[in-house]
């Protein structure tokens, strides 16, 4: 086996490629790994950071609650509810209530009275506001008045019924 010089030298450029190719492996493997642990020590940073952030938070909440606690203690006096101070319903808060005074207007009152059955229809009859009677069951006082028609609102804006407004 006769080795040329010529041969000698392309298989000894190979070897010295392969052996580059081989470093440059190892070298993207090395550097990747490091790259990886920049990546981790960076995402440890940042936690830290967050954890840090809410001790202080938790830190600054604690000195204000003292800082409140001190201040009530000092000026105003306040103190946590006790069992006593609880009522039973609405009776035991209206019984807390004060006389209203001499010029005080009359309280609101709002009534709800449950029907005993449902109208047929999901229609509700018109109410009067003079009356509070329903429109269609208003009958015709003393007979000389007409019936209740379907009027616009301006016809009977507009049209005064000297009957209606008194009181008997």
């Amino acid at each position: 086996m006769n080795l040329t010089r010529d041969r000698l030298r392309s298989i000894g450029w190979a070897a010295v490629l392969l052996i580059c190719f081989t470093l440059l492996v190892a070298l993207t493997f090395r550097v990747n790994a490091v790259k990886s642990q920049v990546r981790l020590a960076e995402r440890q940073i940042v936690s830290l950071k967050q954890d840090k952030m809410l001790l202080e938070t938790e830190f600054e909440t604690r000195a204000n609650q003292q800082q409140l606690r001190n201040l009530n203690d000092v000026e105003f006096g306040y103190s946590a509810p006790t069992a006593g101070q609880y009522l039973e319903g609405e009776r035991q808060l209206a019984a807390l209530g004060k006389a209203r005074g001499p010029n005080a207007p009359s309280p609101i009152r709002v009534a709800s009275a449950e029907t005993a059955a449902p109208e047929p229809s999901g229609i509700v009859a018109m109410v009067s506001p003079l009356t509070g009677k329903a429109m269609a069951a208003e009958a015709p006082k003393g007979g000389n008045r007409k019936p209740v028609t379907a009027a616009t609102l301006g016809d009977r804006l507009s049209h005064v019924d000297s009957s209606e407004g008194r009181s008997e």
